[in-house]
Formats: structure tokens, C-alpha cells, sequence
């Protein structure tokens, strides 16, 4: 839940008790919803409406002013609104499509769709930052925006377009790169994912050629965020972790699971600065001026070189850019002696904001920012009276009603973007809320402090560290909590179903009868639902390490990195299975698809992988053949922008509770009964200390091949998913020097192949496995718990049992 407060850090009843003041309200959201619309056309589509709607425009205006007709009463009383929003839509469709023409110019998407290999000049836009997980052995992928300057191609023509690029950079050079930089670099370009600004990816193939410093603001800016990262050095991970991106939306240090927290708890705006750190810092400094008695335009000015400074120092994100917009709008009224008039304020900002870059109107955190603030300017000055008029304190109402409006505006979207409804949300930021402001005060303190007395920074970061600390415990226990989020539909389906139940459940809850009605049945649901819960917890299990799916007649294996977030191995036969297989594990992020050879029943679901998720990288095996299914999956991936990494054995790759190698095939095989099915990538797995052998389709020779190369204690494994479905064509030999306690086998409902073995199932259980299979029990999962391996069959766990 973005938490934003108004400008200075109060709820603001912007009307006083009347209406609020939406003229400017149509302008914003017309603006705002064509430019979205606009970033998913070219530039003649995304105009076409803007000329429409000055055409419309213009009539109406000449209709309310009695040059054509005479207008009625509703024409003018609505008439001039009308006229709001289609200015609103030629203001949005004619600057995305002005800076469509940019990111669609000819030359460069020359270059794009050829994927040359180019040298460009570029100027750095944004910190440039890591992407979480990796290939062991390789530096992380670090992904910097830029401003495209000029780019050569291979034939030594020059192109010069101010596009937008975003660069892939493996070499350690990228990382101390400040804003403003200007540096050339070579590389490959490729397509972006689209849906933005953005021209080109350019995939970097060496370190950047720096072309002189960038600005003295900027290198100030890197001084004190590296100060900040210093001081925080000595603390604990988590807060020390956390506490540089509370301050300065630095995460680089934020540890996976913290993260992962934040978000089940709907508290990622603190993990990035927002509004509120805007609010917290400004206001402080309007309470500094008031003690000193400084005028209205004294504490302005005073007020206004704060806010500069500050978004100078965090970059200036969209939810930053959009607070510190409202916020200058508030000085000006407040130099000027005037009250700030806040909605009109925030739609302003928006207008402006979305005209000079239309590219926020598709970012997912200017959206719940703007949200919050329209939340807390609307919703929560009501809910506060209301509160107050029944007897509650003022201080608790205003408490009470800051996190449940911004939480309820922005709702739709989360539920959106994560498939997701957070009933814990509006208690974990009301828990928080006393420790924000004193953490933030005192990590500026820290940072402001730091190129000048480093031990000072540092105390101030001791300090600052337990606020930070008890964010972490409530954002820890709150995603533990039973029933803490519930399943929603996803995309943009699933947002506009919510906000259309959180519109009539307003407009109802205006009814006494209604809100009685409302509040019985939702206690009547926590007190029926939270006991289930507690007793079932439902799937995925806790403290599950590998999960097998049934997606018919093939393979999907998940290893759990955090929560929400999994490595994922083959993608089953149909991507429905696969989409649903993964909703149902709660994965909304996969660092690594691993595929482990090319026929359907492993590639056919890729597109159901990518549904709704990110997906990082994608490493495949080196053997090209089925052509279909290599296909299937190189066009899903850059359609989404994701690299494609062929492997072989010695491939390693960490994330989060995941430790992977390759170990086989040791070498190419052919002439073999299946070669694509031997050549399947042979995974060894580590998750959280179970050791699990994962096999693809390797069939005898590749077993055999993998076993004759390995020492006996490297194949030996706790779980094995056993290759080809349970077919014949195991090598006993493998089997018996892995020695598994748990035996998985996915495989389809009445397939007609013979799958699985009887006698290959009777050989793992006289072993001493556990054997399950996917075609009976459906979802299997294994568990580690404190009494070593359980397996949970079916999504429920009805027949625990111990191997």
C-alpha cells in the first residue's frame, strides 16, 4: 500500500466539509488514461484520438457558449466538464503520440529488428540496479536506464534520436555509474517488451567508455547515498538492509526475504521512497521554521530548498516526482497566504506530470501513489469525522483512517498486479506508522552528515535502526498470518472487478442498514474462514521444497526461492495447467525457467509460465532439436524481453534458497533410442539443505553416461523426480546410487504410453522411497520440517506421511 499524505504530511479536508473541487479531475484522468492507451500503439493510432476528440471538443465549446444551439440545463451544468475531459484526451493522445514518433523512429528499429551490434552514446537516466538472483560464478545483471544520444551501426551509419534504452550490463564497470553520465558502450541491440517509452535493449558487452563526470548534484547526491550505505554497514542485515531504501530507495542490500515481507504485508512503499518520505522530510522542516518564526514566505523558500534537495538526493522515481509536483503547488499557495486547494493540487500534478512524461501513466507505482493521495484526500478526512463523531479519539481516528483509505484506493490495482486481496495491509502500516517519520528524519540525518563526520552518520544510523527493525518484525509476523491474503483474479480483469465492488460498496455503505449488514458478514467470515485456515493451512505447505504439478502428461517442477518467487523447470504440455499450477504455489516471479529439452510435454505450457509473471532468465539445453518446441519457447521469451541461455553441465546458478548445477548430459549424445529425451538437462538441486536429483527425460544411456562420470556420494539424493514419467527406460544402476526417500513421478491420467513402470515403481520402493504420482494424487509437495521429510499429496494434506 503506497502511503502518501498530503504535501506537508497531514490529512487535508480540501473542501472544509463541502463537495470536493474536481474540476480539474476529467482533465487528469482523460489525459492519464489516453496516454496509457497510447503507449500500446504507434504514433499515428495513439493521435487519432486526440483529433477526434478536438473536433468534439470544439463543437461542445461552441454549444455551451451559443454560437451552435442553445445548451439545456444539463448541458450546462455538465457541458464544460465534458469539454475538461476531451481536452484532457488531446492533451495525452498528442504528447504520447509526439514521443511514439521518437521511440518508433525508422533507423533505430532497423537496427532493433536486425539485432545489430552497434556502439552507442548514451546518458545515464537512473541509478543502475541489480537484478535479484544469478548465475554463480558471474556478476549480477545490472540494469541501468538511458537517454540514447547516437548509435552506430555495423555498416558506420550514424543514427541520432533522443530514445530511451535500456541497458543489460554484466561487467562490475556499470555499477558506480551516477545520473547524468555520459558514456559510450557496445553491444547487441534487441526489442523491449513494449507497453512503454522505451526504444531498444541493448545488451552491453563490456564496460562503458565514461565521457567526462556527470553534474556536481549528481556526484554530490552518490557522496551522500554512499555515505548512507557506510554508515549502515556495521548494523544487522535486515534493518541495515532496509533503511537506506526507507531513506533513498537503495535496495541493494534489502535481503530477499524482507522483501518478500513487504509485499504480502503491503508494504513495498517503504521499501521505495514515495509521498510519504516527501511529506515526513518537508514537514519537518515547515515545523523547524514555525519554532523559528519565520514567515509564510521564508518557511516556502525554506520548505522548497528541502524538497529539491531531497528528490535530488533519492532520484527522482515517479512516486517522487508526483509528490514533489503536489508539493510545490503547495508552496506556491502557501507563499502566497492562500489554503491549498489539495485535489485540485494532485490533479494538476498528475496532468503535468503524465503530459511531460507520458511514460508514467503505464508505471505501476505512480499509479498506487496517486491512488493513496486521492484516497486520503477523498476518503479518509470522512471516515475521520465519522470516527470521531462515535467516540473515538482524534489522534486513533486519523490513525485508523490514513492506511485504510490509501489501502482501499489502491486495492484494484494491487489486486491487479499480484492476484492478490491483503487483509493485513491496514494493520501492519497502522502498526508502522509511529516508527516511519524518526527512521526516515534520522537516515537523512545520516546521509546529510556523512561525507563531513562519518561517526556521526553512523550514530544517527544506529538510531535510526530500531524503527527500522520493528518495520521488519511487523512485516515478518504479518505475512505469516493465517490467511493474510486471499487469491484474486490478476490483470486488468481482476482490477476492474474490484474497483467496481469497491464502488458499490461504497455508494451502499452510505445506508446504516447496509454498513451493519457489511460489518456483520465480514466478522462472520474472518471468524469462520481464520480457524480453517489455522488447522488446513492450505497449498502451497509450509516449508515446502519442491513441488511437482499435474499438468497432464508432462513435467513442471518448482523449487521455492522466496515467497512468491520460484525457480521453475519445464513448462508441461499446455499452458492453462501450467498458469494454473503456479497461481496455485502463489509464484508471481520466476527468476529461472529452466527447460530441459524441447519436446511439447515440456514446452507447450511456456506461454502460461510467462502469464501475469516475470520471468528472468531462461536456460535451455544445448541440443537445438525439436525444432517446434525451441521455437515455442525463444518466441515467448522475447516477446517479454527475457535472454535465452543455452547450458551444459557445470552450469551453476543461486538464488534465494536455491542452489542449482547441471551435471548432465556430460557430453552430446547420439544415435541414441531418443536423442533430444538423453540430452535433457539432469538438474542437482540444494533447497534449504533437501538434496534433489531432477531428470527431465534422460533415459538409459544418459543416465548411465551421468553416473559413469560422477562419484557415487555427488549422485545421492533425498528427492528424486524420476525421468520420462516413470517410463522403462531407467538404468538401474542410477537408481540405486541416488537412493532417494522420495520418489515423484509426473505423469498423465490414462496416457497411452505405458507410463508409469510397474516394475521401475516396485525397484524405488524396495529402495526405500515414497513413491507419488501426479496422475493419482495430483499436486505433490515435500516438506522439510523439524523431523526431517514429509510429503503432502494433493494440495491437501490429508495423508502426511513420513518417508
Amino acid at each position: 500500500m503506497p502511503g502518501s499524505t498530503g504535501p506537508f504530511g497531514a490529512i487535508v479536508d480540501p473542501s472544509g466539509g463541502q463537495p470536493p473541487d474536481l474540476r480539474l479531475a476529467g482533465l487528469a484522468v482523460a489525459a492519464w488514461l489516453t496516454a496509457l492507451a497510447g503507449l500500446h500503439l504507434d504514433a499515428r493510432r495513439a493521435l487519432l484520438p486526440a483529433v477526434v476528440a478536438a473536433g468534439l471538443a470544439g463543437l461542445a465549446a461552441l454549444h455551451l457558449l451559443g454560437f451552435v444551439g442553445r445548451p439545456g440545463t444539463v448541458a450546462r451544468r455538465y457541458g464544460w466538464i465534458v469539454v475538461a475531459v476531451l481536452i484532457g484526451v488531446v492533451c495525452g493522445g498528442a504528447a504520447t503520440s509526439a514521443r511514439l514518433a521518437v521511440r518508433d523512429t525508422e533507423p533505430l528499429r532497423a537496427l532493433v529488428e536486425d539485432r545489430a551490434q552497434v556502439t552507442a552514446e548514451l546518458v545515464v537516466r537512473d541509478d543502475p540496479r541489480p537484478v535479484r538472483g544469478g548465475i554463480v560464478g558471474r556478476p549480477p545483471t545490472l540494469l541501468v536506464r538511458t537517454k540514447l544520444v547516437s548509435v552506430t551501426g555495423p555498416a558506420e551509419q550514424r543514427v541520432t534520436v533522443p530514445a530511451r534504452v535500456l541497458v543489460l550490463a554484466d561487467d562490475p564497470a556499470w555499477r558506480h555509474l551516477l545520473p547524468g553520465q555520459r558514456l559510450t558502450a557496445a553491444g547487441k541491440l534487441t526489442a523491449p517488451r513494449g507497453g512503454d517509452l522505451t526504444g531498444a535493449v541493448l545488451l552491453a558487452s563490456g564496460p562503458p567508455d565514461r565521457l567526462g563526470e556527470p553534474s556536481a548534484l549528481q556526484r554530490a547526491a552518490g557522496r551522500l547515498r554512499v555515505g548512507l550505505q557506510q554508515a549502515c554497514a556495521p548494523l544487522p542485515d535486515e534493518p541495515g538492509g532496509l533503511l537506506p531504501g526507507l531513506v533513498v530507495g537503495d535496495t541493494s542490500r534489502l535481503p530477499e526475504e524482507v522483501e518478500e515481507d513487504f509485499r504480502a504485508t503491503g508494504m513495498t512503499h517503504l521499501n521505495a521512497v514515495s509521498g510519504s518520505n516527501v511529506a515526513i522530510v518537508v514537514g519537518a522542516v515547515l515545523l523547524l521554521a514555525r519554532w523559528a518564526r519565520a514567515g509564510p514566505g521564508l518557511a516556502a523558500v525554506l520548505c522548497g530548498v528541502a524538497l529539491v534537495g531531497f528528490v535530488i538526493l533519492v532520484r527522482p522515481s515517479p512516486s517522487v516526482v508526483r509528490a514533489a509536483t503536489m508539493g510545490a503547488i503547495g508552496l506556491a499557495a502557501l507563499a502566497a497566504g492562500r489554503p491549498r486547494a489539495a485535489v485540485p493540487a494532485l490533479a494538476a500534478a498528475v496532468a503535468v506530470l503524465v503530459l511531460v512524461d507520458p511514460d508514467l501513466a503505464g508505471d505501476a507505482g505512480f499509479a498506487l501513489s496517486v491512488l493513496a493521495t486521492g484516497g486520503l484526500l477523498l476518503l479518509a478526512p470522512r471516515w475521520r469525522d465519522g470516527l470521531r463523531r462515535r467516540g473515538v479519539p482524534p489522534g486513533a481516528a486519523e490513525a485508523l483512517a490514513v492506511p485504510a483509505a490509501a489501502q482501499l484506493a489502491c486495492s484494484p490495482v494491487i489486486a491487479g498486479l499480484s492476484g492478490t486481496i491483503s487483509l493485513v495491509a491496514v494493520p501492519a502500516n497502522l502498526l508502522v506508522v509511529p516508527a516511519i517519520a524518526p527512521a526516515t528524519v534520522l537516515g537523512v540525518l545520516s546521509a546529510t552528515v556523512s561525507p563531513i563526520w562519518p561517526f556521526g552518520a553512523e550514530v544517527a544510523a544506529w538510531l535510526a535502526h530500531w524503527p527500522a527493525w520493528w518495520l521488519v518484525l511487523v512485516a515478518r509476523y504479518g505475512a505469516r498470518l493465517p490467511m493474510g491474503n486471499l487469491p484474486w483474479p490478476g490483470g486488468v480483469t481482476g482490477a476492474l472487478l474490484l474497483a467496481g465492488l469497491t464502488v458499490a460498496l461504497l455508494v451502499a455503505v452510505r445506508r446504516p442498514v447496509v454498513r451493519r449488514l457489511v460489518a456483520v458478514g465480514t466478522v462472520a467470515v474472518v471468524l469462520g474462514a481464520v480457524p480453517v485456515r489455522v488447522i488446513a493451512p492450505g497449498w502451497p505447505p509450509k516449508g515446502w521444497v519442491i513441488a511437482v504439478c499435474a499438468v497432464g502428461q508432462g513435467d513442471t517442477v518448482v523449487l521455492p526461492v522466496a515467497p512468491g518467487r520460484a525457480v521453475v523447470v519445464d513448462a508441461g504440455p499446455d499452458p492453462q495447467a501450467a498458469d494454473a499450477c503456479l497461481r496455485r504455489l502463489d509464484v508471481r516471479r520466476v527468476p529461472l525457467l529452466v527447460v530441459s529439452h524441447f519436446h511439447v510435454d515440456h514446452t507447450g505450457g511456456v506461454a502460461g509460465v510467462f502469464r501475469g509473471r516475470q520471468v528472468d532468465l531462461v536456460s535451455t539445453p544445448q541440443w537445438p532439436e525439436p525444432a517446434t518446441g525451441r521455437q515455442q519457447i525463444h518466441d515467448a521469451a522475447e516477446g517479454r524481453g527475457t535472454p535465452v541461455v543455452p547450458v551444459a553441465a557445470g552450469w551453476r546458478y543461486q538464488a534465494g534458497a536455491v542452489d542449482l548445477v547441471v551435471v548432465g548430459p556430460p557430453y552430446p549424445m547420439r544415435g541414441t533410442r531418443s536423442d533430444p529425451n538423453n540430452n535433457s538437462l539432469m538438474l542437482f538441486a540444494t533447497v534449504a539443505g533437501v538434496r534433489i536429483m531432477l531428470t527431465g527425460d534422460a533415459e538409459t544411456e544418459e543416465q548411465q553416461a551421468v553416473r559413469e562420470q560422477l562419484p557415487a556420494h555427488r549422485l545421492r539424493a533425498d528427492v528424486l523426480k524420476v525421468a520420462h514419467h516413470g517410463s522403462a527406460y531407467q538404468d538401474p544402476g542410477f537408481l540405486d546410487a541416488i537412493a532417494a526417500r522420495v520418489a515423484l513421478v509426473p505423469v498423465g491420467a490414462g496416457n497411452t504410453y505405458g507410463h508409469p513402470n510397474d516394475a521401475v515403481l516396485a525397484r524405488l520402493a524396495r529402495g526405500g522411497a515414497r513413491v507419488l504420482r501426479t496422475d493419482l494424487e495430483g499436486d505433490v509437495a515435500v516438506v522439510r520440517d523439524g523431523a526431517g521429510l514429509a510429503v503432502v499429496p494433493g494440495g491437501v494434506d490429508l495423508s502426511r506421511s513420513r518417508p
